[in-house]
């Protein structure tokens, strides 16, 4: 038979993983969010509808509002002086909201470009406090955890593209799913519990960003992800 400590560390074990697997779900429906509209672009440019200079935008001004958004987000320390979950769920509804609002515009306008850069802002409330929300289960294995959310961020901003796949799919519809699998995401973020090990508030200190970039380690890995934000 099991002794009370080895029931009370099992139930620990099954309600991290419940948790941490809650959180990638959520990340998953959030992040459709993310290539919602770079999905369609196929689709749009065999139409001839707009110009490929447009639909390059689709992508970039997601990623510029990302950067923005997180930069914001971090010297503002939206996560730490309010509830992360609050944050997480209120940057859903945002993107969801901005990415609906496609629908109801010509696509190509400027007011739709600026939609994007709202989605890729609101992005930046979801991913990393993911990662926040996911650090607070971590017990020794945050690479683990880490990977965990990488995985739903890749599955999630892939699954638009699973409508080029298959095909024959208006693209009012792609972008309909995307607003509807994000806004059950930020509801879905309120069952989430916060972890034994979340992280306390910290307060923005400007001076140690220079202290940061004076380590090699933290300025390679700055460049490799500026690269890989490139690519996208």
């Amino acid at each position: 038979m099991l002794t009370r400590d080895q029931n009370a560390h099992s139930a620990s074990y099954s309600a991290r993983w419940l948790q941490l697997g809650l959180l990638a779900i959520i990340q998953v429906l959030v992040l459709t969010l993310w290539f919602s509209a770079t999905a369609i672009a196929p689709q749009l440019a065999a139409d001839d509808t707009i110009s490929t200079w447009v639909l390059s935008l689709f992508t970039s001004a997601v990623q510029i509002g990302f950067v923005v958004g997180t930069l914001c987000s971090a010297i503002l320390g939206l996560s730490d002086r309010f509830d992360p979950r609050l944050v997480f769920g209120l940057s859903a509804l945002l993107g969801a909201a901005a990415n609906a609002l496609i629908l109801l515009l010509p696509l190509d306008s400027g007011a739709v470009i600026l939609l994007r850069f709202i989605t890729g802002a609101a992005m930046a409330g979801v991913y990393p406090v993911g990662m926040k929300l996911a650090a607070g289960w971590a017990r020794g294995d945050m690479g683990l955890v880490v990977g965990l959310l990488v995985g739903a961020l890749t599955l999630g901003s892939a699954t638009p593209h699973l409508f080029n796949v298959l095909g024959g799919i208006d693209w009012h519809i792609t972008i309909a799913s995307a607003s509807v699998s994000a806004l059950l995401g930020g509801l879905l973020i309120a069952f989430f519990q916060l972890g034994p090990l979340h992280a306390p508030a910290a307060r923005f200190k400007p001076g140690a960003m220079l202290d940061i970039w004076r380590n090699r380690g933290v300025r390679l890995a700055t460049a490799g992800y500026l690269g890989h934000m490139w690519e996208l």
